[in-house]
Parts: C-alpha cells; sequence; structure tokens
C-alpha cells in the first residue's frame, strides 16, 4: 500500500527526472534561462500575494507570543518567525531570489578533464571528464523561519533538484500561503509543478526519513533538538549543522574601537540568529588596561548579560556602571555556558593567558560554525589588497586561521557575515558544519555534485584489456593521462 510519504517522494523524484529529461535537449544556455524565468515568475507571484502572506504571517506570530507567554516557545523563535518588523527582511528575501536567479548556472560545469588514452591502430582517443550535476531530490526540513520556504525552493529549482519543505508548525499560516504561491507559479512555468512541493506533519517527516529510494539528501535548518533527532532517523545523507556556538578570541594587539563594534555587532545585531556570538575569549593583558571594562560597558549598554568568569567577573563589577536595578546584566559564568547557544541577547566569557589556550579551547568548545580572531589589523595598500610577501606566517591571525577547522574563520569580521546572501550566494539552503561535500553556507555549489563522463572516439571497440600495467607487455596499449581542454565534451 502506498502511503502520503511515498506518493510525495515519488512525485518529487518523477519531477526530478522530468525536468531532467525536458531540459536535456535545451542546451545548456537555454536549460538555464528556464529555470530563471521559473524563478522570476515565483518572485512575482509573492509580490502579489504580500497583503495575504503578512496576514497569515502577522496570526502565526500573535499565536507564537501566546506561546511564549505560557513559557511553550521562545522569544528567539518568534523573532525568527516573523517575516515583516524586521526592516528589509522580506524585501531581502524577494530580492535573494532574483539574486538566485541571475547567478551563473553551477550545472554542466567540467571541473576536471583527461586524455586516458591516445588513438592506436584499433581505438581512437579516449577522454574523461568529470561535470557537475543535480543531487536529485531534497528533503528540507526547517524550524519557524518561513522565508526558508522560498530560499530553499529558488536554490533547488536553480540547481536543478527537487525538493520537499517541511517547516515548524509556529510558521503552519504563513508556510501554507507561501506553498500555494510558490506551486501556482511553477505551474505556469515550463518546469513541473511537483519540483517543489510541502508537507505539514511530524508524521509525514517521520516517513519520509525512511523514503531512501526517491530522496537523495535531507537538509535540516533548525534547533539542535531537531537536528539530532533527524541524523538519527534518516536513512540518507543528511547535511547541515546542530548548533550555531561562535567564539570570538580577543587577541593582546587587538584595537579596542575595532573590536567594540566588531564585538557588540556580533552579539546584537540578530541575537537569535546561528550565527550569532555566544562566547568571548579575552587576552589577559586586557584586564589590566581599559580594555575589558570599555568593551564590557558597551555590551551592557546593548543590552547584553555577561556570564564572566572569576578575573574577568572581578574587572566587570569593579569598573562597569550599570543602570540601579540591573546587576543581573553581570553574572558569574557555569561550565555549562561555555557549551551554550544562548540565541538571545547573553554571551559567556572566559580569560586566556595566549593564543594557544584560545585555540584549545574553541576547538574543544566550538560547534565548527563561525570563529573569530580580533587582533592588529591587516594592511592595505593603496589598491585595497595585500600581497603574500606582507603576511607573516607565525601572525596571530595565520596560526588561528590555520589551526581552526571551522567552517567559517574571520579575521577582524563579526559573526554575522557568515551568511548566504552576504557571502554573494543568492541566498542559502542552510550552513552546514560537516566536514564533506559542502561546508559554511550552502548555495548553488553546495547543491551540486559530479559525475564522471568518459567518451571514446572511432570505430574500433575501447577494451580495459588492450592496457598494458605499467612496466607490462610493450605490445600493448598506454595509458595517456595528459591534461585536455575542461570544456563540455561533444558528442
Amino acid at each position: 500500500m502506498t502511503t502520503n510519504a511515498e506518493s510525495i517522494a515519488k512525485r518529487a523524484k518523477t519531477a526530478f527526472d522530468e525536468s531532467q529529461q525536458r531540459l536535456s535537449l535545451s542546451g545548456r544556455e537555454e536549460a538555464d534561462k528556464i529555470r530563471s524565468r521559473a524563478l522570476e515568475r515565483i518572485r512575482s507571484a509573492l509580490e502579489s500575494s504580500k497583503e495575504e502572506i503578512e496576514r497569515a504571517n502577522r496570526e502565526d506570530v500573535r499565536l507564537a507570543r501566546e506561546q511564549v507567554e505560557s513559557g511553550k516557545l521562545s522569544n528567539s523563535l518568534v523573532s525568527r518567525l516573523d517575516l515583516f518588523s524586521k526592516p528589509g527582511k522580506w524585501d531581502s528575501m524577494l530580492q535573494g531570489v532574483s539574486d538566485v536567479a541571475r547567478l551563473p548556472s553551477p550545472l554542466d560545469v567540467c571541473t576536471y578533464s583527461k586524455r586516458l588514452a591516445s588513438s592506436d591502430s584499433v581505438s581512437g582517443d579516449l577522454d574523461l571528464y568529470r561535470l557537475t550535476c543535480p543531487i536529485g531530490v531534497l528533503l528540507c526540513i526547517f524550524e519557524a523561519r518561513p522565508e526558508v520556504i522560498v530560499n530553499i525552493a529558488s536554490l533547488a529549482i536553480k540547481s536543478g533538484n527537487a525538493a520537499i519543505l517541511k517547516g515548524g508548525k509556529e510558521s503552519k499560516l504563513t508556510a501554507a500561503v507561501m506553498s500555494r504561491v510558490l506551486s501556482e507559479a511553477l505551474a505556469q512555468s515550463e518546469l513541473p509543478a511537483d519540483l517543489v512541493q510541502t508537507v505539514e506533519t511530524r508524521e509525514d517527516i517521520a516517513a519520509l526519513l525512511h523514503q531512501e529510494k526517491y530522496i537523495d539528501l535531507v537538509i535540516p535548518r533548525g534547533s539542535n533538538e531537531l537536528v539530532r533527532s533527524i541524523q538519527r532517523e534518516a536513512r540518507m545523507p543528511v547535511m547541515g549543522h546542530a548548533d550555531g556556538l561562535c567564539i570570538a578570541y580577543v587577541h593582546d594587539d587587538a584595537l579596542l574601537d575595532m573590536t567594540i563594534g566588531t564585538i557588540v555587532d556580533s552579539k546584537t545585531d540578530y541575537p537569535a540568529a546561528c550565527n550569532s556570538l555566544e562566547t568571548l575569549l579575552l587576552h589577559e593583558s586586557h584586564l589590566s588596561t581599559e580594555f575589558w571594562p570599555r568593551l564590557a560597558q558597551s555590551l551592557v549598554s546593548a543590552g547584553v548579560t555577561l556570564h564572566c568568569d572569576e578575573s574577568s567577573l572581578k574587572v566587570a563589577l569593579e569598573k562597569v556602571e550599570v543602570e540601579e536595578g540591573k546587576k543581573e546584566r553581570i553574572v558569574p559564568s557555569t561550565s555549562e555556558d561555555y557549551d551554550t547557544e544562548f540565541l538571545d541577547l547573553d554571551l559567556a566569557v572566559k580569560v586566556v593567558k595566549d593564543l594557544d589556550e584560545a585555540i584549545r579551547h574553541i576547538n574543544l568548545h566550538s560547534s565548527n560554525h563561525t570563529d573569530v580572531i580580533l587582533c592588529s589589523p591587516i594592511v592595505q595598500d593603496d589598491q585595497g589588497s595585500t600581497s603574500e610577501e606582507e603576511q607573516d606566517p607565525s601572525s596571530a591571525a595565520s596560526k588561528f586561521t590555520k589551526s581552526i577547522s571551522s567552517a567559517n574563520i574571520f579575521v577582524n569580521a563579526s559573526t554575522r557575515f557568515s551568511d548566504g546572501f552576504r557571502y554573494g550566494f543568492g541566498t542559502e539552503v542552510g550552513i552546514s558544519t560537516g566536514r564533506t561535500h559542502a561546508r559554511g553556507p550552502v548555495g548553488l555549489e553546495g547543491l551540486v555534485i559530479y559525475k564522471y563522463v568518459v567518451k571514446a572516439k572511432g570505430k574500433g571497440p575501447q577494451t580495459a584489456g588492450a592496457f598494458s600495467l605499467p612496466d607490462g607487455d610493450s605490445k600493448k596499449r598506454k595509458w595517456d593521462h595528459s591534461d585536455i581542454p575542461r570544456k563540455l565534451p561533444r558528442f
């Protein structure tokens, strides 16, 4: 008996296969234009439906706030759910659709090519090409953020994939409207309407995680609990991150004003985001100067609660001015604070004696999402560039970037830059902290894989048995393995 989940997965796989066949005769450029036209149709449909989407989102937010009052939901989740209150959020989502449409196609790109063997008296050349191609059917599961529906749909369409989307129950009304708009827009395009589908229940997801025959990759985007549960249950590969425990280390030669601006932005620009700063490591030399008191004052003034270790706590309590009744913004830390993704205006602070101790802490406690070093500024020449000769391989920045294996590593920049749109990817399906295939913000390139195509020329048979082993039969055919131009093979 075919279940609802199996039917959805089958339709997605059929739509993917149909799209591949339908566009195979269009040529690379024309196929990309067809996908881009579908995206612009989706953007136009979303713009036309803004009032309806906003009404649905307002109701989702209202219901979510009731859950906050009863202690069932967090304020950070409501912040992620709200699509219209944060200036530019809606417009950024729409712009992301157009940005993705304008990006170069990631498909049918030749990334490796070799002549395996040259012509002999019997057979012609034997050439090998590695070409990028779609992954297939993506199952994308996310919490609260309704704009993710549009982000993932855009990237899936542009990269030639099919997508099954499941949002959190908190965004149910918004997601229902947006999903309908997407479906109607796709139905009017040159692509199969089932290329993007949505599901509503947890039961559907539980069943879809076992449809490895039709689904190729799962991308969860949400809480630690969500991602861990998906990783346990899925029978197909999972790409994503469980935590966004981002750490910044302030080296002894960091500039104060630059550090204040960078750290405050990292923590306060969007505290509920996965790229918000959660732990601050401070070189011990900053305790005996105005550095730490001024940095702490700036954070407290911005509404941040500092969870300080013993030495940073002592200085902060002595030298930071806190408004009457708000002394709770400087509190002692616990060991658990350094493994906590607060997703709120809370920051764990720890003093370290040197760079090596900071690196050890990050390698032990970071979730490998985004980690930062604040240090002496990198000097630019008049053209705004730096040469390799000007870089000191023994510098703190060099050692930090080589010693940390996180997906994103920044020097003197806010953690908030780790984002697909800000990287120029148009948008992202999420940020991966894994160590295979795709890392960091996952845009178009993270949604393609590759295949090897061997092209044999001539009328004679191409057989493996015709080749000799190294130092083998001199009368047999020899391997060539020389480079040939990296371009699509002609047939």
